[in-house]
């Protein structure tokens, strides 16, 4: 059979409108797991002045634009494929807050990563925010540098392979993915990390006050 230009473009209109929609909903179902990773990743100094919803709203669009990218051989799921173009977004509207916002450029000079996964700096966060024992409550404030130091002196893959499994809360497989590791490497480093934070949240609980 033999389609006309016009029957020809009609037939592709239909396609992505339907590969558009099958987006979408894939889309709305991971939303609240992509909401949850750009709350984590976002740069604390830009949390009051960056709504993780207008982050969700310009990644889909974003994405949309790009669905040509899904194909057989993709080596990463979609949710992950999904992850990385999110992230991506964030860290590019993040470069534009910091740019245009002078006066939090001084508050952030020190703290901003030029690549925008600022992993150390979130899970820092959480850590300080999450604390509830009286021995561990000056953290807040004096501490928080120390344990993001701490953080930083980390293997890098193992804490972003820690902030994707405890703080994203993907799988091992989505880690793997994402990373280009094999499921048992991102196991490993995982079981690592954990070992590792343990011994930084030890050593600053036992801390003399």
């Amino acid at each position: 059979m033999t389609y006309t230009m016009d029957e020809t473009k009609h037939i592709d209109l239909a396609q992505h409108v339907a590969a558009q929609s099958a987006f979408s909903e894939e889309f709305s179902r991971a939303r609240p797991k992509l909401e949850r990773i750009v709350e984590f990743r976002m740069h604390p100094g830009l949390r009051s002045r960056l709504d993780p919803s207008d982050v969700l709203q310009e990644a889909f669009i974003q994405m949309s634009k790009r669905l040509d990218e899904l194909t057989h051989e993709m080596t990463v799921s979609l949710f992950v494929w999904m992850r990385q173009k999110t992230i991506q977004t964030l860290i590019d509207l993040q470069r534009s807050h910091f740019r245009d916002k002078r006066d939090v450029m001084r508050e952030n000079r020190n703290s901003l990563h030029e690549h925008g996964q600022t992993s150390s700096l979130s899970i820092a966060k959480y850590l300080i925010d999450d604390v509830t024992s009286p021995s561990m409550a000056a953290a807040r404030g004096e501490d928080f540098d120390q344990l993001h130091q701490a953080l930083e002196s980390m293997n890098e893959i193992d804490r972003e392979v820690l902030a994707m499994r405890h703080f994203e809360q993907l799988s091992n497989a989505e880690v793997a993915q994402a990373l280009a590791l094999t499921t048992t490497a991102a196991s490993n480093r995982y079981i690592r990390a954990v070992t590792r934070l343990g011994e930084i949240m030890k050593s600053l609980s036992t801390k003399p006050q």
